[in-house]
């Protein structure tokens, strides 16, 4: 009985001492990539000017949670994917994870690390000698500070690569998310009746853009039915998007899927984007409002996910 209480007592101390890693914490590492990724434009004499780019990360207002924050970090590990082609370098496929109605904090401090540790390694194979950088300290942020940072890094891996990314890698994005809503229909047992919608000859990023909100709303009507946590997007607006912006809608909605996924029971990963070649910003709008078409069964259909509680 007495080894009992003292096993006890010396696994509580152990649980006690396990370090807690709070959004500052996660926010000093996503300020260390920062500067890594502005050491490598420097190196490449590429212009760029950061401090629109600052600007343009603190126009969001949205309050991200974990699963935004760590969807982020999955966009820029796919731009530096497009990074190491650039280069000649294979690519390595982004961690991917199972659906879960809360994410773990600490899952987007790895995340960051993988980040730190594919810059480290892209350097050591340029033959760029690594920056001496020391983390700094910062007190009082949240997941939307994070989500912010990591918006930033992402819009300047854009510059490092030359360009923002084609409306091939934004149709792969979106295929993810139309397989996502095919699975969930499947186990709701709905037929899934509807057809692409006419292709918009004059389509343009800010109209993609603009369903991509209107597939998020429609999940956090889902969610809410549902007793979800949810995210509301409405204020996630973007004045002249880009397919760069097309492109980190795609992951919001990809992170909002999940929850879905996760309260059904869905266990299986969203695989990484298949690879497509010569897309247009067409064929991204036909797919984003075909996604649409497929979202809105189930809202006609409620129904169906109250019988899951």
């Amino acid at each position: 009985m007495r080894f009992f209480v003292l096993f006890s007592i010396f696994t509580l101390l152990l649980y006690a001492q396990k370090p807690i890693i709070t959004p500052s914490d996660v926010y000093s590492q996503v300020d260390l990539i920062k500067r890594e990724v502005n050491y490598l434009l420097n190196y490449y004499d590429v212009k760029y000017d950061s401090k629109q780019i600052e600007r343009q990360a603190r126009m969001i207002k949205t309050k991200m949670k974990p699963r935004n924050v760590w969807q982020k970090s999955y966009e820029v590990l796919v731009k530096i994917n497009i990074l190491r082609q650039k280069y000649d370098f294979p690519i390595v496929e982004p961690v991917n994870m199972s659906p879960v109605l809360h994410l773990n904090p600490d899952l987007v401090y790895e995340q960051t690390q993988r980040i730190l540790t594919e810059l480290a390694i892209f350097m050591k194979r340029q033959g760029i000698e690594k920056p001496n950088l020391v983390a700094k300290t910062f007190k009082n942020k949240e997941p939307r500070d994070v989500f912010r940072g990591l918006t930033a890094v992402s819009l300047t891996i854009d510059k490092l690569n030359g360009s923002s990314l084609t409306p091939s890698y934004v149709f792969g994005e979106n295929m993810r998310i139309y397989d996502d809503i095919s699975l969930i229909l499947s186990t709701l047992q709905i037929d899934d009746s509807t057809i692409p919608p006419e292709k918009n000859p004059s389509a343009t990023p800010k109209e993609t853009f603009a369903a991509g909100l209107l597939i998020l709303e429609k999940i956090k009507q889902l969610q809410i039915l549902a007793g979800i946590d949810f995210v509301d997007f409405s204020t996630y607006q973007i004045a002249n998007p880009t397919p760069s912006d097309v492109f980190s809608i795609t992951q919001m909605i990809i992170a909002e899927v999940q929850t879905l996924k996760a309260y059904l029971g869905i266990s299986s990963i969203t695989p990484p984007a298949n690879r497509y070649y010569s897309k247009t910003p067409i064929e991204v709008d036909q797919l984003m409002r075909w996604n649409l078409r497929k979202l809105e069964l189930i809202s006609v259909l409620k129904k169906n996910i109250e019988d899951n509680e």
